[in-house]
């Protein structure tokens, strides 16, 4: 009876589901009482500005980056952890249970996760609780865009509410230690509660509609995080609570605590259900925009939901893209080869457009930024192929239409300033061999394509010289340009450039075939070719312009597809090489070391598709191999983190998640892929 009540409270998402065809992503009460399983589901809901919510179904924070609060200070980037968690007291009927969870010393205290009787995303984090014939729901939100949580309570029976506030006030990626330095004051005036602990950082206000604030601050010392203990990272920290507030809560009323680096209007329960019905009315229309119902319209509609968390915006207003979560920023490989799939296959035509303008404004020497550091330092520009890749982001821009004035006022004029630069020479020695019109991708000691794993002096993944995907972006930039050229009536630009790329492909399809084994080398080397049998081979066939013979083309898909195939995406290397590492764990260095050496990277299987139907053709047994591919991900949006995908997997089965648990390109190739089905 109780829960009948409270079903009426909470109606919101039943209610709108056959207009999302999207169930709620729940965890059985069964689950979420075993704590190995609870404490490894995540959740995250990010804010469009850089800052994010995160943790478990469980309830605890079992990384540095779980929290309630992670601010970005300056979006997307200066992320600080401040307010890390929440522990709720109630007292009913002189019975005193705390909801909350927290692995200590040998030791898991409180365990309000034993008392959990369901978890989901709808699209919010909600959790129900039962304990000695009382019901408590609790459920929290990220206001858009501004640097806010707003967590609520609602119970089935008459009982005092106390929320005691656990604080980090630290940089995202650091860990707090109790110092005397801290500022441990807290003030209330009017129902807000205020704290400044460092005057470098900003105060967190906690507004609230209880019965009042008691002031109480202790440290609580090594707080323990599973996950950086297995990563061989520092796995302690020391969290401050200034106090608890009090709240004397009747069945069906709704208590709220509003967290927040930013001034916010007082707010009320009904300023608090108007931000909820905008919030999730936001998130039920990005689902709706999936296509009419079939066999993929499910997936597609939760990879449509997780798209959105990677789509930001600077401080100026400005659009970018988040490379993953939690500890990724904007990063211009990643947004170039994840626009098509995040925005443009979307019909998100402007927001495309003002992300290729903005990273265009940093072009240095026909480079863009490979990445943004956290801290503001200067944009570092190691990438050969983060630039390539704005040339099928435009490329798909110039098929889906509305771009004409853009590509032939902005892009194409910098796509010829790209193409000057890289024959005389840029950045990191990358340049033309002018004997073959290949591209040079640095020298030795750097690391400048995706596979960048670099550990101090240590390039875990040698691929200077001539790689291969970096070839075959190059090809297709120069067809690419050549095109524009025609169209805009440049026909000397034109013939010439289509020339060059000419003498790309013969001198291409002259080294790097490696007859002895079907398939490309993935680089080439003036000690000779690199054999290892990698995916990178795959962008020869699966970008506009492909290259090889169509024979040639089957090939390499053939052997991918033997050697690199797996229901998550592709290994990265051959497990028959000597180098090959079948797990992706351990200390930093031996993570380094695995990460593309076989590790399994789920946005590789775009390539694979667009590869396959390349080479194969669309007929209907091609097609329907190819969505099958894509159905094996479904079950991957129930465990990790909940409705997205990670960044990688294990190489070998059962193919464990691992690295940043939501990865822009992980989620965009594979929407980009769908059209194609």
């Amino acid at each position: 009876m109780v829960f009948a009540r409270l079903g009426e409270i909470h109606r919101p998402l039943e209610a709108n589901n056959r207009h999302t065809r999207m169930e709620p992503l729940a965890i059985s009460g069964a689950q979420c009482r075993d704590w190995e399983r609870a404490s490894a589901i995540e959740w995250l809901v990010s804010n469009g500005s850089g800052g994010f919510a995160m943790g478990t179904a469980a309830g605890a924070n079992t990384r540095r980056y779980h929290g309630l609060l992670v601010a970005s200070l300056r979006p997307p980037v200066a992320r600080m952890m401040l307010l890390s968690r929440v522990e709720e007291e109630l007292l009913c009927d002189g019975e005193i249970v705390n909801l909350g969870a927290c692995q200590y010393p040998g030791v898991i205290s409180p365990a309000g996760f034993q008392m959990i009787e369901e978890f989901r995303l709808d699209p919010f984090p909600f959790w129900r609780y039962s304990s000695a014939g009382m019901a408590i729901e609790k459920k929290l939100f990220l206001l858009p865009r501004r640097q806010a949580v707003v967590i609520q309570y609602r119970a089935s029976s008459r009982c005092r509410l106390r929320l005691r506030p656990f604080l980090a006030f630290r940089d995202y990626h650091s860990l707090q230690r109790a110092t005397a330095d801290f500022r441990r004051e807290a003030e209330e005036v009017s129902r807000l509660v205020s704290i400044r602990p460092f005057e470098s950082v900003p105060a967190l206000r906690m507004h609230h509609n209880g019965a009042g604030f008691v002031a109480s601050g202790d440290w609580y010392y090594n707080n323990e995080y599973r996950e950086e203990m297995e990563r061989g990272l520092d796995f302690r920290e020391d969290l401050y609570s200034p106090g608890w507030i009090d709240y004397e809560l009747e069945p069906g009323e709704t208590a709220f605590l509003v967290a927040t680096s930013e001034e916010l209007p007082e707010p009320d329960e009904a300023m608090i259900a108007g931000w909820e019905r905008e919030e999730r009315a936001r998130q039920q229309a990005i689902a709706a925009h999936a296509p009419p119902s079939n066999s993929l319209s499910e997936l597609r509609a939760r990879l449509e939901t997780a798209a959105e968390q990677f789509l930001v915006h600077r401080k100026d207003g400005s659009p970018t893209i988040i490379a993953g979560y939690p500890w990724f920023t904007d990063w211009g490989r990643d947004a170039m080869i994840s626009l098509p799939g995040l925005l443009i296959h979307r019909g998100r035509i402007s927001e495309a457009q003002q992300i290729l303008a903005g990273f265009l404004g940093y072009l240095n020497q026909g480079l863009i930024p490979n990445r943004f550091p956290d801290g503001g330092e200067l944009p570092e520009y190691n990438t050969a192929d983060g630039t390539l890749w704005m040339f099928p982001a435009a490329w798909a821009l110039q098929i889906a239409g509305e771009s004409e004035t853009f590509l032939r006022s902005v892009f194409y004029p910098a796509a010829q300033e790209i193409l000057a630069w890289h024959r005389r020479g840029t950045h990191y020695g990358i340049q033309v061999d002018p004997e073959d019109g290949l591209l040079i991708a640095g020298r030795e000691g750097t690391q400048l394509t995706w596979m960048d794993a670099k550990a101090g002096d240590w390039v875990v993944t040698p691929r200077h010289g001539k790689p291969v995907e970096i070839n075959a972006l190059w090809y297709n930039a120069l067809r690419m340009t050549a095109w524009w050229a025609e169209r805009y009536g440049e026909a000397a630009y034109a013939a010439s450039t289509a020339a060059e790329a000419d003498g790309v492909l013969a001198g291409f399809e002259a080294k790097f075939w490696n007859a002895a084994r079907g398939c490309l080398y993935d680089r080439l080397t003036p000690e000779g070719p690199d054999g290892r049998v990698r995916p990178n081979q795959l962008f020869a066939v699966s970008l506009p312009f492909p290259l090889m013979s169509e024979e040639q083309q089957r090939s390499i898909v053939r052997v991918a597809e033997q050697l690199l195939l797996t229901p998550y995406g592709l290994r990265t290397l051959d497990p028959g090489h000597p180098e090959y590492r079948s797990r992706y764990h351990g200390g930093p260095l031996d993570r380094d070391g695995a990460y593309h050496q076989g590790t399994v990277w789920p946005w590789l299987m775009g390539p694979y598709i667009s590869a396959r139907l390349q080479a194969f053709g669309h007929d209907t047994e091609n097609v329907a191999a190819c969505r099958k591919l894509l159905h094996g991900f479904e079950e991957e949006l129930h465990r990790g983190c909940l409705g997205s995908i990670n960044e990688i997997f294990d190489a070998d089965p059962p193919h464990r998640p691992a690295g940043a648990v939501a990865q822009a390109w992980s989620v965009a190739e594979l929407l980009r892929v769908m059209p194609e089905l």
